[in-house]
């Protein structure tokens, strides 16, 4: 099939622009990310630790803080607030570069990064961050259980109990991954929501044995907690892989269960939106973004998941990691559809 650039972009697509003055830290709390795992029906609604932020613009700023400037017009990064502002962002994002951290931080280029530098190894000598693996030359920077609890006891981020610190998964080789993945996060939206991110999400359904991570999940602060979902393959999967994880994605948004008094009819429900994404109406929209490979090859690669994915019935959109960085146009290469999602899944049967 031949795939076609979606009419409907997404508010974070292009990337912000990021203002050099000075810009105060967010009015409100931080807003919450999602509950990192899902394994049996006692998980906790996505859309709870957002009840408190009902009445929360669609545009509230959850974005790290911009570095002051001076009355000359030069930017002032103090040690401590770039090192505040590190830990921060890996207990978003978990690991990261820092290149990824200075385009955050310090919006500058060589200097942000010598400051973000020095900052990362006076973290490492007062062990709240370390380093277990390079990306090429760059080394990979995660927290320390440690830095997790300092985060965790200032309430800089919403609680995040079950949160790895991404060490064990750069000592396995899943450093470069990762690195993509903070790539595709930045490039999404910059600055813009970074505390809204949660990485290796569970979803599972214990019922079925479908269990598999989600890269990245965004949970925009608005009336609805809106979410959309991310994978990134970085070159690593066959094409069947990444066709099968996608097709996982619509196996969990057709599974239902079956709710009533015994003896009764009863009902069924979506699964995910009894149990995860309660405040929504529609399966949030998966998104894919393809990297690790040159730009002919991601292309022939985006060919091809459109043509395996044909007649999925939840919303699937695709673009390539240049793109994005780019802030071209995603390809939509499945459309939601709940009437055919659900005569392809069958009904649970009542008790």
């Amino acid at each position: 099939m031949t795939y076609t650039s979606s009419a409907r972009q997404p508010e974070p697509e292009s990337r912000p622009t990021v203002s050099r003055g000075a810009e105060g830290p967010p009015a409100g709390p931080e807003s919450s990310a999602v509950n990192g795992a899902a394994n049996d029906y006692n998980v906790v609604p996505i859309a709870a630790a957002h009840t408190a932020r009902q009445g929360a613009s669609r545009h509230a700023d959850t974005s790290l803080p911009s570095p002051e400037t001076s009355t000359k017009g030069k930017k002032s990064t103090p040690a401590a607030k770039v090192r505040a502002d590190a830990l921060r962002m890996l207990g978003c994002v978990r690991i990261a570069t820092v290149r990824q951290m200075a385009q955050v931080i310090t919006k500058e280029d060589a200097d942000g990064r010598s400051y973000v530098r020095r900052a990362m190894n006076k973290l490492a000598e007062l062990g709240l961050a370390e380093t277990n693996g390079k990306d090429g030359k760059h080394q990979i920077w995660n927290l320390t259980p440690a830095g997790q609890k300092a985060l965790a006891d200032g309430t800089e981020l919403p609680p995040r109990p079950k949160a790895g610190t991404g060490a064990k998964a750069v000592r396995a080789g899943f450093g470069p991954h990762g690195v993509a993945v903070t790539d595709m996060i930045l490039a999404y939206g910059g600055r813009k929501h970074l505390t809204d991110w949660q990485v290796e999400v569970n979803h599972a359904i214990k019922e079925t044995g479908l269990s598999f991570n989600t890269d990245a999940v965004l949970a925009l602060p608005t009336k609805t907690s809106e979410v959309r979902l991310f994978e990134l393959d970085n070159g690593t999967m066959s094409q069947a892989r990444l066709a099968k994880e996608v097709w996982d994605y619509e196996r969990y948004a057709g599974h239902r269960v079956w709710e009533g008094a015994r003896g009764t009819i009863g009902t069924t429900y979506p699964f995910w939106q009894r149990h995860r994404y309660t405040r929504f109406q529609t399966f949030p929209r998966l998104h894919v973004v393809l990297a690790g490979k040159e730009e002919h090859l991601l292309d022939n690669r985006l060919q091809a998941l459109a043509d395996d994915v044909h007649g999925i019935t939840i919303a699937v959109w695709v673009n390539t990691l240049p793109r994005l960085q780019r802030g071209e146009p995603w390809y939509e290469i499945g459309v939601d559809d709940p009437s055919r999602r659900r005569e392809r899944y069958p009904e649970p049967v009542g008790r």
